[in-house]
């Protein structure tokens, strides 16, 4: 070989080898990025799937609502029917016998005490009046005569011209005639008040509610005879209302308590009464007990005879809570709500009292400070881990 030849041959293979140098350099980045690749996407994969597993963990834990029992009395009230009467409710009769010779009032009309409502004319009453005078004035006669004789009999006894035995018969003779006038007098007294009956006056303030002569009927006083109801009169700027309380309410009755009423032909009108007194016994057939409640009715919308709403107010154990109805579990055991403590579940038996509706009132098995869940579902189970989401508390106004 030449020596130019091996020259040559040193010549090509010094330019390979930065070109071997260079793939090799090439060959570690590329491997580099893929090492970076894979250990990105393992990496990014074990973030994602610990992600996962947080939200995972996070959602299977149950979140809850709760509220917290309501403390203090709430008032329930019954609404019960009551029957209006007049609080004075009089029917007015006659005293004497005769015929009306006059009425000066009907229906509806209101009269003072002592107005004079009718006259009654009595022509027999008036001659067995003229008759008693008659022997009024007889008997006094002869008490007088009675008495000139005492009195002349024992002057003479004094003289000794009578004997004992004259004088005593004139002196008794005189007690005789003055019983006798006495007599005369009261049966004169009583046949003028009985003519003063022929006046038909009211009793008190009120109203007549009921009209039952005219002019020329016939009136017949006295036990013997079927008596005729001339007027009625109802006092009503005062009522009584009487009401049926059942049994079950009548603990929750209490004199002197305010009471409202409402008569549905005024649906938008309140009437207050207050509840004066009550029978203190329970009726064995109706098992109520009665109670009267007085109403003002200086307005005369309210009338006797009307029907009336009582609503009774009931109030509730101060001992007691409210409580939602949305949080009762009903379970085969009995009567349950969920109570979170710890952010576990507690199942707590309750014993119910009065239901109001939208809640019910808790006797016992809750405090103020029990954390109750609202809306528990039916799976809900004791002991279970929940997410407490506590009341958003309301703002001022």
């Amino acid at each position: 070989m030449e020596p130019n030849e091996g020259k040559e041959t040193d010549n090509a293979a010094a330019p390979a080898k930065p070109k071997r140098r260079l793939a090799i350099w090439v060959l570690c980045a590329v491997a580099v990025l893929i090492a970076i690749g894979i250990y990105s996407g393992i990496h990014s994969r074990v973030a994602a799937d610990t992600a996962l597993g947080k939200v995972v963990a996070e959602t299977s834990v149950r979140s809850v609502r709760v509220t917290y029992p309501q403390t203090g009395e709430r008032r329930q009230t019954v609404d019960l029917p009551g029957n209006v009467q007049a609080f004075y409710d009089t029917p007015i009769y006659a005293r004497t016998s005769g015929y009306i010779k006059h009425w000066y009032v009907d229906i509806g009309a209101r009269v003072h005490a002592g107005q004079l409502m009718a006259d009654i004319e009595t022509p027999e009453l008036d001659q067995q009046l003229q008759q008693a005078q008659a022997d009024l004035k007889t008997a006094q006669a002869n008490l007088n005569i009675a008495g000139i004789t005492s009195a002349r009999w024992q002057k003479l006894l004094a003289k000794n011209a009578v004997s004992k035995q004259e004088t005593d018969q004139a002196m008794s003779d005189l007690s005789a005639r003055q019983s006798a006038v006495s007599a005369s007098e009261a049966n004169v007294r009583r046949l003028q008040q009985m003519q003063n009956f022929e006046k038909v006056v009211a009793p008190f303030d009120g109203v007549v509610l009921a009209r039952n002569i005219d002019i020329g009927s016939l009136i017949e006083a006295g036990a013997n005879s079927q008596t005729k109801e001339l007027f009625h009169v109802g006092a009503i700027n005062l009522l009584r209302v009487y009401v049926a309380v059942p049994e079950a309410y009548a603990n929750a009755v209490g004199d002197g308590a305010t009471v409202n009423l409402t008569e549905t032909d005024r649906p938008g009108e309140v009437f207050q009464g207050k509840l004066v007194r009550n029978s203190s016994a329970i009726d064995p057939i109706s098992r109520t007990l009665n109670a009267e409640v007085d109403v003002k009715n200086a307005n005369g919308h309210l009338l006797p005879g009307a029907y009336v709403f009582v609503h009774l107010q009931l109030p509730g154990d101060v001992r007691s809570v409210t409580l939602p109805s949305n949080a009762l579990l009903f379970r085969a055991e009995g009567l349950r709500v969920g109570v979170v403590k710890q952010n576990r579940v507690v199942l707590t038996p309750v014993v119910i009292g009065r239901d109001y509706g939208d809640a019910v009132e808790v006797t016992s098995g809750l405090t103020p400070q029990d954390a109750v869940i609202l809306d528990p579902p039916d799976s809900l189970t004791a002991g279970e881990t929940v997410k407490v989401i506590e009341p958003q508390k309301q703002g001022p106004g």
